[in-house]
């Protein structure tokens, strides 16, 4: 698959090609001793499925002999990665450049095993160790042992949670092989072993590491899958590696640093804090990141790992987030009803009669569009279908007569993930409420209730995206929630949070609040 796209700013035609790699782990490569971790084997390119990944691999090889120094976009197990040869300065400057990423973000590298990692590490670690091993074999003259330049306090990690969703700070050597913009200026660099097989095949091909943020347009959600790369990088990337299926996890690496003393997460992931806590030296571990909207945005510091210092992961769509906290459960009925709903019921009614209020929609404190407007459901563990506005009571303020609101013409959707449930309404307005109080009870309304009202109006098309109640199932597929709704060109996302709860939680809410415009 191909699709051309005109760079105006280079004046050059860049053809994005899309090529598959779809074979099973044990068909790509595997670790010499799954224990030590010391050693990526690729296998031979003998079938048809891994000759892509080889071409791959000699293009990265080759970037600026033949052709521009561009970046490839690849899976990993928890986003796509925008990779390029770490050590090389042009090719990682091309990473920058494709995404539109402020330089002073700094990225992680990805390694295939640990000597790959020793040797960033410490340079010449690796041929200083074999000689070691040669003359040990042979009886020559002994040499002290060399020491392991992997800091012990990483180790339990390593051991529990490599390959996978964790990324370690490291010191970066004096005459470190790394291209200072991987850096960002930086005394350490982030590093970690995506639990991919095709990633770690492709890295131990090219034999370098590859530094890879998230290969999405910089501020917009995370990809992953195929297709959402090429929505942002179309025409700025030639290559996209297609594993076939979308990222398990769905979420960035969890972030690290185990330099300072308590150890702190740098930013919550994939992996779970009360596990690390779990490791030894690791029990005292602490959360030194801040996810509240824009609360890093004018910090003038150095971020000291992606997604500390930028607004992240932002659709076009505003986006309203519902603290799980502003939703309550007691034991009185219409309460527990009431709960269901959209808790700030009074933005409901701002959004849905403002255009008769006369007022522009500066002076509206949500910033919400006027009507008419396509608007969008994301919702978790506790909302009511529909985030329970089907029969809900409006009345906005005594301005307009009693009216529901009913959801109508629900129509199922073609998801773009098989992680979740998509579906479209039509959001109306019932007048002549008066004379159907008693046979409707908004707590229980139908969605095919039918009710003959002396007028009506639409006040919204709307799209329900239902990502599940299992906190996995939510993070797996919020990325691709936000970028659908996008796609369908929603103008205003209601998402219901999710309790803090273990740091795939936490992870999740994260996410939401960068890329809120409204936390309530």
């Amino acid at each position: 698959m191909a699709l051309v796209n005109d760079n105006e700013k280079d004046k050059a035609l860049i053809l994005t090609r899309i090529l598959d790699v779809e074979a099973v782990d044990n068909e790509l490569g595997y670790f010499q001793d799954r224990e030590t971790l010391d050693h990526w084997i690729t296998q031979p390119n003998e079938k048809p499925q891994i000759s892509n990944l080889y071409e791959v691999a000699e293009y990265l090889r080759n970037s600026g002999k033949h052709h521009q120094l561009l970046p490839i976009a690849f899976p990993t197990e928890t986003v796509y990665g925008l990779g390029a040869d770490a050590t090389n300065s042009d090719a990682v400057k091309g990473i920058y450049k494709a995404k539109g990423r402020p330089s002073d973000n700094p990225l992680i590298i990805h390694v295939c095993d640990l000597n790959m990692l020793r040797e960033v590490i410490r340079p010449g670690y690796v041929e200083k160790s074999s000689i070691q091993v040669e003359c040990n074999e042979n009886h020559l003259a002994s040499f002290s042992p060399i020491e392991d330049p992997i800091p012990n306090i990483y180790k339990p990690l390593i051991k529990r949670f490599w390959p996978g969703p964790l990324t370690i700070l490291l010191p970066n050597a004096i005459n470190s092989l790394l291209a200072p913009e991987v850096t960002a200026g930086l005394s350490t660099f982030g590093a970690r072993m995506p639990d991919s097989c095709l990633a770690l095949s492709l890295i131990s091909l090219i034999g370098k590491p590859l530094a890879a943020p998230s290969a999405n347009a910089s501020t917009k959600p995370s990809p992953t899958t195929a297709e959402h790369v090429l929505h942002d990088l179309c025409g700025k990337i030639e290559i996209i590696v297609n594993g076939k299926k979308p990222c398990t996890v769905g979420l960035e690496s969890t972030v690290v640093d185990g330099l300072c003393y308590p150890p702190v997460i740098l930013r919550p992931g994939g992996i779970d804090i009360d596990l690390i806590r779990e490791c030894p030296g690791w029990e005292n571990v602490c959360n030194a990141y801040q996810d509240e909207k824009n609360t890093m945005a004018s910090c003038s510091k150095i971020p000291r790992a992606p997604g500390m210092k930028y607004k992240h992961y932002s659709p076009k769509a505003q986006v309203i987030l519902y603290e799980s906290s502003s939703v309550f459960t007691t034991p009185d009925e219409e309460n527990m009803a009431n709960s269901r709903r959209l808790p700030n019921i009074q933005l409901w009614q701002t959004f849905s009669f403002m255009d008769l209020s006369n007022k522009s929609t500066n002076e509206n404190p949500s910033n919400l569009p006027p009507l008419p407007s396509l608007i969008g459901i994301i919702r978790t563990k506790h909302w009511a279908p529909w985030g329970g506005i089907n029969g809900l009571k409006l009345d906005a303020d005594h301005c307009l007569p009693k009216s529901i609101g009913q959801i109508c013409n629900i129509q199922p959707l073609k998801a773009t993930s098989d992680t979740y449930i998509s579906r479209q309404g039509q959001f109306w307005q019932l007048l002549g409420l008066e004379s159907h109080e008693n046979r409707i009870a908004s707590s229980q309304f139908e969605e095919t209730m039918a009710i003959t009202t002396t007028s009506r109006r639409k006040l919204a098309d709307v799209i329900e995206i239902f990502l599940g109640a299992d906190t996995r199932q939510i993070a797996h597929g919020l990325f691709a929630a936000l970028r659908e709704m996008d796609e369908r060109e929603v103008q205003v996302i209601f998402v219901e949070g999710i309790d803090d709860i273990g740091d795939m939680a936490v992870a999740v809410m994260n996410r939401l609040r960068k890329a809120a415009s409204m936390i309530i």
